[in-house]
């Protein structure tokens, strides 16, 4: 699934949704500060121009579900296009955040004058979705420590600084945000991290994270061949 969502993003005929929308609002926002939520409906689309931004879902149990990280050039706020009213949903500035935004209303009005907008949208949501389908997967069939392992070499990939060595530099992530990503509870992820920290495949503190990409790599493969090894064992 991964090669075939690396093959579509590649596409040359993917559209460009900026090369049809017009400049628009820019709102800054600090660091923490809520963007949409808590009883404020999403009805914008946004773009994050710098900074980071974290969309949230709330459970029906309580417990909160990290949706996604959004980094610069990154639409967020698709709900509001589609006249959902989903009060669990919460953005907030990850960091300090410059976004674009879009009220839905103006969005569907270009369309009905630029369908190619549409067709944009549509691509970029679409390959979302796959990396979405890529998470649910991982969370049904693996176990906690590979779910932990895929999310940080994804963090790694869409947040971090490359070292020359290989290693991937980025700004911590705390260990209640790694677990409402992967799903489990903050005292499972603090357990498997420092796991992860003595086999060497990480390091961490509050300033940053470093990760051993080549080798969390290798040890995610041995780890998902051993599984599957055991899994056919039981069904033979």
């Amino acid at each position: 699934m991964a090669s075939s969502l690396t093959s579509f993003a590649q596409q040359e005929r993917v559209e460009d949704a900026l090369s049809y929308l017009p400049c628009s609002t820019v709102i800054e926002y600090k660091k923490g500060e809520l963007i949409y939520g808590h009883g404020s409906v999403c009805d914008n689309l946004y773009l994050v121009l710098s900074g980071c931004v974290k969309v949230t879902r709330l459970s029906d149990h309580g417990g909160q579900l990290l949706f996604e990280l959004y980094r610069t050039d990154e639409f967020f706020g698709e709900s509001g296009l589609l006249n959902l009213c989903n009060p669990s949903e919460q953005a907030a500035a990850h960091q300090r955040s410059t976004l674009m935004c879009w009220k839905a209303s103006d969005v569907e009005e270009i369309m009905r004058k630029q369908p190619r907008l549409a067709i944009a949208l549509l691509q970029f949501f679409g390959q979302r979705s796959l990396v979405l389908a890529q998470r649910m997967e991982s969370l049904f069939f693996d176990p906690i420590d590979c779910r932990l392992a895929r999310s940080l070499l994804r963090f790694a990939d869409r947040l971090g600084a490359e070292q020359v060595d290989g290693s991937v530099l980025m700004e911590p992530l705390t260990h209640e945000l790694l677990a409402q990503y992967v799903g489990t509870s903050r005292e499972v992820v603090t357990c498997h991290m420092a796991n992860l920290r003595r086999l060497g495949y990480v390091k961490y503190s509050r300033k940053a994270i470093e990760l051993d990409k080549p080798g969390l790599k290798t040890w995610l493969d041995r780890r998902s061949g051993m599984r599957e090894s055991t899994s056919q064992g039981e069904m033979a």
